[in-house]
């Protein structure tokens, strides 16, 4: 079953390789890729985004211009130049220099996690690690990863499971079960996107360009893993708390009134780093790499251990797998 279940990945990724338009953006595999200038327009009427700028008095051209920083169109030169204008504007605002990155995926690349039940304690070195990688609001404390507490007695219960203690751990006769975004292969909050904001790049991870979203939650509610989050304000970081090393799609700073979420730790990933979680976990219980290396960990996992996903029945094709030693 997992044999078979990583051919299909395989023949995913194949699929969604080979359907990147001339502009250098990739086509979702499983719907049809929708305009999104036209789609957004068709909708100005009715849109928080709209009514504000059209009571501004925006142009069709101011519009545009309002919009342009959608990573998926934008040429090599727009996006360069979107880039050098963040940059620019952190230093001046801060006088303190960021660096922030646009690779692309690396080629032959699809990436998996898997998380061992059996090892995880509870402790939430995972959760630190990401918020401080990350850049994730201090004043609301924001988190993409959380952490489950559940009794043995119960099994898999997310009804019943603690989300917020603060007691020692571990707790006898209880376990703990981390979730954040599953990155599917299949992802419901990408079709319900009317701006298409929110994408999955050729090496499964499912990414959100801030400049393009608005803010309208659809995908948050269409997630049935919780996998985002929202900004209800400015997000804040102490300047020297900031990591500087940066991403267009995954860690620079946001803004107020858009969706963000975990991207597999996209700065990092895409140099051969794992995310922050896995790195800083001190059980070992997760487990990052590449699904289509047959030597890697992931991999030796997929084909060697009885794994199990959340939801399954719903035909998401989370790339986030369970198992127990």
């Amino acid at each position: 079953m997992i044999i078979d279940s990583i051919k299909k990945l395989q023949n995913l990724f194949n699929q969604s390789a080979e359907k990147v338009d001339e502009s250098g953006g990739v086509k979702q595999v499983f719907e049809k890729p929708i305009d999104r200038r036209s789609s957004l327009k068709a909708m100005a009427g009715g849109f928080v985004a709209s009514a504000a700028l059209s009571g501004a008095g925006c142009s069709d051209a101011k519009w545009q211009e309002y919009f342009k920083g959608n990573y998926k169109v934008m040429t090599d030169e727009e996006r360069k130049a979107t880039i050098a204008r963040l940059s620019a504007n952190y230093e001046e605002r801060t006088g303190h220099k960021v660096n922030i990155s646009d690779k692309k995926p690396n080629e032959n690349t699809l990436f998996g996690y898997a998380f061992n039940v059996s090892k995880c304690q509870g402790y939430g070195d995972c959760i630190s690690a990401c918020v401080e990688e990350n850049n994730q609001d201090r004043d609301t404390e924001m988190q993409y990863i959380r952490i489950h507490e559940m009794n043995k007695k119960n099994g898999i219960n997310f009804e019943m499971a603690d989300d917020t203690f603060t007691h020692q751990v571990p707790q006898e006769g209880n376990f703990y079960l981390g979730t954040q975004c599953f990155h599917c292969d299949n992802p419901p909050c990408v079709k319900v996107c009317p701006v298409e904001a929110t994408w999955q790049e050729t090496d499964g991870i499912v990414v959100i360009d801030y400049d393009w979203c608005v803010g309208c939650r659809y995908c948050l509610a269409a997630c049935p893993y919780d996998g985002r989050r929202f900004n209800w304000k400015q997000p804040t970081v102490p300047e020297p708390e900031v990591n500087k090393e940066q991403h267009y799609l995954g860690n620079r700073l946001r803004k107020k009134g858009v969706m963000e979420k975990c991207t597999f730790c996209v700065q990092r990933s895409r140099e051969g780093k794992n995310p922050a979680c896995v790195e800083a976990c001190p059980t070992g219980a997760r487990t990052f790499g590449n699904i289509l290396d047959p030597e890697s960990e992931i991999r030796y996992i997929l084909e060697n251990k009885k794994v199990f996903r959340l939801k399954e029945d719903l035909g998401t094709e989370p790339k986030f797998w369970y198992y127990m030693d």
